[in-house]
């Protein structure tokens, strides 16, 4: 089964063709990071414009890329929710005209389960059940995945995403979008331990970022106020050492207490260089196996959306003309 992805949740315009769910064919992105580099964030009017001028090009490409067209495609699926809803309207309705031109099923796919799903196609022997951390910039959900189709969510941030914090710290710090990438390179230079910041304490699985981050942005402008150099490289480290660790210890103790033996990272914030190292020192020392995305399936693609789709058609899931973005939706 051959399935046409598009994915438009944010700032990436993607579209993929994926065979039986873990073969990728093809998988084209279009990035918008350099103009939104200027503005330190994603514009979402100017995101959801340039998906416009990129879909169809993009969903071209990744069908001659895989040396297929339309008549051997066997279904469309799209990213409908969550995300931006003006970038996620783009897609959708792209999908939509698609599937009905061509009189191929449409196929709804839950942006959170396709990041999980980037997992199968890197890792061909992973199969459910297993606890997975979906870390990204508007994210931070613990979920117990039971089956393709079938998953709880038991823990989650109460306030800021992990990711939104790395790019709000590294903004502060003068470092460049995508923050979160640019900090954790400067982290790497700076000392992990020179001072530390509280971490919260949150009922069962919960996390919660909002406070670390106004120290930290705090801490910063204390600097900046007393006219001395900002230690940019320890600062980095340490705020870095700090939202691992919550990540981290969270999803462990969740391990431990609910007996899962199988760990797997997810999400934009996977490609965080101390994150996949302390978990995997943690997956080492407890016994469990650890599987984390190759960086270039951490970000937003459609390789994962087609994944995703493959299991949630063979569940049954189809969706109609009046199918609609959603900027939230749960996950279960």
């Amino acid at each position: 089964m051959k399935i046409l992805a598009i994915e438009t949740s944010c700032d990436e315009t993607a579209a993929a063709v994926v065979k039986e769910g873990r073969e990728v064919l093809s998988s084209v992105v279009a990035s918008q990071v350099k103009e939104h580099v200027i503005y330190g964030g994603v514009v979402p009017e100017i995101a959801s414009r340039r998906h416009t001028e990129a879909i169809v090009p993009v969903v071209d490409q990744a069908l001659s890329a895989a040396g297929t067209d339309l008549h051997d495609i066997d279904a469309v699926a799209v990213t409908h929710a969550p995300g931006l809803i003006g970038s996620l309207l783009v897609g959708v309705n792209y999908a939509k005209g698609l599937a009905f031109a061509a009189n191929l099923p449409l196929i709804p796919v839950h942006h959170l389960r396709s990041h999980i799903a980037a997992n199968y196609i890197a890792h061909k022997e992973l199969t459910p059940p297993f606890l997975c951390l979906v870390a990204s910039g508007g994210h931070s959900h613990i979920i117990e995945v039971a089956d393709y189709t079938k998953m709880q969510t038991i823990g989650r941030t109460r306030d800021d995403a992990a990711g939104e914090v790395f790019d709000k710290v590294a903004r502060t710090l003068g470092l460049d979008y995508p923050g979160g990438v640019h900090l954790d390179a400067a982290a790497k230079g700076g000392d992990p331990v020179a001072f530390t910041f509280a971490r919260p304490k949150m009922p069962g699985y919960d996390m919660s970022f909002s406070g670390i981050k106004t120290a930290a942005i705090n801490y910063i402008h204390n600097f900046k106020q007393r006219g001395e150099p900002v230690p940019v490289a320890d600062m980095a480290a340490i705020f870095r050492e700090a939202v691992v660790d919550i990540l981290t210890s969270t999803l462990s103790r969740a391990a431990f207490e609910r007996g899962h033996k199988t760990i797997v990272l997810a999400g934009g914030v996977s490609a965080n260089s101390r994150l996949r190292e302390k978990m995997a020192e943690i997956c080492t020392d407890a016994g469990w196996r650890l599987y984390m995305p190759p960086l270039e399936l951490c970000g937003d693609n459609a390789a994962m959306v087609g994944a995703q789709a493959y299991y949630e058609y063979l569940s049954g899931v189809r969706a109609g003309l009046d199918l609609n973005a959603k900027a939230t939706l749960p996950i279960d």
